[in-house]
């Protein structure tokens, strides 16, 4: 939905509030970008039609958006599986580059259900729901309703002691040394061990659901150990009922190294993937309700969107500012909102980095 403007603000390329050429209206955003009134400063200067053409949703590049993900996860296996038939102990590097990239493709699938939860990644409202659940959430052990009703919340709250994933990101900036002993249990599958047995944990409703590591017990006291096993199974099946079918699958064929591959990417790689987009997105950045400070768009080469950037997710002032704008349309709301000089030039995921560990 779009919210009323006053057609007469914007005329003939400059803003009549401000009489700023419409190129440069920094002016209009010298007290922030707030998320109350965000759309409707964006509508004022980038104007109403375009802001309803940006949340245009799309069931083809949806669609277009899931299958690429499962081609290219499809493809790494392959070529892990291959090189590990053919090389030998050649394989090896080869093997932990296919597991490397592989990460970013989970980490694609995660960004497809954010998208999912968002209600943009299909414009209509039963296949996103339905292909989210089962080829992007199911998967990566995500639950879409779960997920989605944890996020609103981060985004409510974004840059405040009540944003819901500020211990993502809490502890930052760093020391190098911590950078690395951090990189050091993801790649180790400490992350990841940890991460699936509090997402079993909290499927069996013995902890409160999140997506951050928080561990808060639920008062089920009088809830019995068949209770508990109940829950874990109804709030598990879809990920159960997948990864159950690829290992059938696999196994039928004979290939139930494709099962082993996928599983030693998401406990050892995946987790380094995704701690580098959350440390990118809203690490070193303010307390305040200001998108422009408590936010960040980092620029992403071909490596950078391989492994920590799919699906745009990158420009992420740019999500914050408006949350229906599906993915596939936030490289141009990016390169308007650049050319009005509303959002800063972005760093590097490197840059970040730095940035994250330059603690002494």
């Amino acid at each position: 939905m779009i919210h009323p403007i006053d057609s007469n603000s914007v005329i003939g390329g400059y803003n009549n509030k401000t009489g700023n050429p419409m190129n440069d209206d920094r002016a209009l955003f010298e007290t922030g970008l707030l998320r109350e009134s965000a759309r409707q400063r964006l509508n004022e200067v980038l104007g109403a039609d375009t802001i309803a053409r940006l949340q245009q949703r799309s069931d083809l590049h949806g669609a277009m958006a899931v299958a690429k993900c499962w081609i290219a996860i499809s493809m790494l296996l392959a070529s892990a599986w291959l090189a590990m038939d053919q090389l030998g102990y050649w394989s090896i590097p080869v093997v932990t580059l296919c597991l490397l990239f592989l990460g970013g493709r989970i980490l694609a699938l995660a960004i497809l259900t954010h998208e999912g939860a968002h209600r943009t990644l299909f414009a209509n409202g039963k296949l996103n729901d339905t292909v989210t659940h089962w080829l992007c959430a199911a998967p990566v052990y995500l639950d879409l309703i779960k997920y989605r009703h944890h996020h609103a919340q981060h985004h409510i709250h974004t840059g405040t002691e009540k944003d819901v994933d500020l211990p993502l990101i809490e502890g930052f900036p760093t020391t190098k040394p911590s950078l690395i002993r951090k990189f050091i249990r993801d790649f180790t599958g400490q992350t990841g061990l940890k991460s699936v047995i509090g997402l079993a944990m909290m499927n069996a409703e013995l902890i409160r659901w999140n997506v951050t590591g928080v561990v808060e017990k639920l008062d089920r006291d009088d809830w019995g150990k068949l209770r508990h096993l109940r829950a874990f199974l109804v709030n598990s099946r879809r990920t159960l009922i997948f990864h159950s079918v690829f290992f059938a699958a696999a196994f039928s064929l004979n290939l139930t190294e494709l099962f082993a591959l996928w599983w030693a990417s998401y406990l050892f790689t995946y987790p380094f993937c995704i701690r580098v987009r959350a440390i990118a997105e809203h690490a070193v950045t303010e307390r305040t309700g200001d998108m422009l400070k408590n936010t960040r768009t980092t620029r992403a080469g071909v490596i950078a969107r391989a492994l920590f950037a799919p699906c745009h997710v990158n420009f992420h002032i740019e999500h914050h500012a408006l949350v229906s704008v599906p993915f596939w349309q936030l490289p141009e709301l990016h390169r308007l909102m650049q050319e009005h000089k509303i959002t800063p030039v972005p760093p590097s995921y490197w840059q970040v980095l730095k940035t994250a560990s330059s603690a002494q």
